[in-house]
């Protein structure tokens, strides 16, 4: 089959959305697929098999006939959009690609990474949001949701599935880095990590927050921000670091605080393995949609999450992980206290974990997206 992949974001570009499409461009091409990318002039990583057309400069109206002109030169058999609301610089006009590939009769197959869209069109009313967005799904050949709060909302569509996300980091081997090491932690202090960019809906300051609690409760914790900080989808990524970097001063956390920077693949795993735990308290709940809880629950991490809005029958409290209430602190503290030099559920929360590995497989996600592209391909008039 021939498939090519429109996506805002891709390497060296940073963010979960331009590893997954690089990683899914390269497992489709060892499938023996033909497969094309269009994306930003901004990418310009080489990967074997897949031939990458680097020529968006804004994403305006021009680049929907730029688009067109690519899928035709190609003679691509379907066109799969990776969409999130950020990834394709605030345009408009890309919700109106199905529209513009219907004369070259090339279905479109969108891959709706988030469906909320808090700050798309800065000056426009939720409604105009909502539509917009909801369009692009009604006009596409084919939806795909990559996790259940948006397949609920897309399972109206005619042709609909839920294909989740894969881990962004495939090391099966981690390096000689150490969590503890790394923030000079004592025997007896609580080690917390934090994995990705800093963003609002991540709830970094509930961490905070909770580190002081714990300090009034006699444990001393130290937290290791493991990665780059900012990213580069999300604008409001910039003053919300800086409200952090304000409240870790306020809360006289700097000693216990420290970042990483960007690390590779297999420093990633070993601080997300050494630390006591992964701490991670979505506003939004825990998702399918998080690459940063994914890739902790892939290698084995012992990670403290929040409840997910919508039921992930996949996420077990006590079991894989450990859940506590959004946005609430002092469940967060009660729950790390519960942890706190508890070797035995540490051990039980990364087996758990691991356990769920083969659930975010690229494996199993590739094997997904072939046949929902010939089901979509046969169905398309």
């Amino acid at each position: 089959m021939k498939i090519g992949l429109v996506t805002g974001e891709y390497p060296p570009m940073q963010g979960g959305i331009s590893t997954q499409t690089r990683i899914l461009a390269e497992r489709l091409a060892q499938q023996g697929n033909r497969v094309c990318v269009y994306t930003s002039t901004q990418a310009n990583e080489v990967v074997r098999g897949v031939d990458l057309c680097a020529s968006a400069k804004h994403w305006g109206y021009s680049t929907l006939h730029e688009i067109d002109g690519w899928a035709r030169q190609n003679q691509l058999d379907v066109v799969n959009m990776h969409f999130q609301t950020a990834a394709y610089k605030m345009s408009p006009f890309i919700h109106f690609l199905p529209q513009a590939l219907r004369q070259a009769r090339v279905p479109v197959v969108t891959t709706f990474h988030d469906l909320r869209f808090p700050y798309l069109f800065p000056k426009a009313g939720d409604t105009l949001r909502k539509w917009i967005v909801m369009h692009l799904a009604r006009t596409s050949a084919g939806v795909v949701a990559t996790n259940q709060e948006d397949y609920k909302q897309l399972q109206g569509h005619r042709c609909a599935t839920l294909i989740p996300i894969a881990s962004n980091i495939l090391v099966a081997a981690s390096s000689e880095k150490n969590a503890r090491d790394f923030v000079s932690a004592a025997p007896d202090e609580l080690v917390m990590a934090f994995f990705g960019f800093v963003n609002r809906m991540k709830g970094l300051e509930d961490v905070l927050r909770s580190m002081v609690e714990l300090r009034s409760r006699g444990v001393r914790p130290k937290l290791l921000m493991v990665g780059d900080r900012i990213g580069a989808s999300d604008p409001t990524n910039i003053p919300y670091a800086q409200e952090i970097e304000r409240m870790i001063e306020t809360y006289d956390l700097k000693d216990a605080v420290r970042w990483t920077g960007y690390v590779n693949d297999h420093d990633v795993r070993a601080y997300l393995l050494t630390a006591d735990a992964v701490v991670l308290p979505y506003r939004d709940g825990s998702s399918y949609r998080r690459s940063s809880l994914i890739v902790a629950l892939h290698h084995g991490a012992a990670v403290v999450t929040t409840e997910p809005i919508v039921p992930v029958p996949a996420f077990e409290h006590g079991k894989n992980m450990l859940l506590t209430p959004r946005n609430n602190v002092q469940a967060l503290t009660s729950t790390l206290l519960s942890l706190y030099k508890d070797a035995a559920l540490q051990q039980q929360l990364r087996q758990g974990a691991l356990s769920l590995a083969n659930l975010f497989s690229w494996d199993h996600v590739v094997a997904d997206y072939c046949a929902f592209y010939q089901q979509v391909v046969e169905a398309y008039v």
